[in-house]
């Protein structure tokens, strides 16, 4: 997994899946989700990222069980 933020365009991405997006659809405004020739989601965009996100410049990363 990957997550990046782009601050000049203002683009939060995180990719799942190193694969090739087959089709991406905006399910709700300003949030982009990208998925395989299979169906299966690989990675999401959320759009305006400052105005939907506290702080997009910082990660919180945790695994739990």
């Amino acid at each position: 997994m990957k997550v990046t933020y782009d601050q000049e365009v203002d683009i939060l991405r995180i990719v799942l899946n190193d694969v090739d997006i087959e089709e991406s659809d905006e399910d709700k405004p300003g949030v982009i989700i990208d998925y395989d020739d299979h169906g299966n989601v690989v990675g999401l965009e959320i759009l305006d990222a400052s105005t939907r996100i506290a702080n997009p410049r910082t990660l919180e990363y945790a695994v739990t069980g």
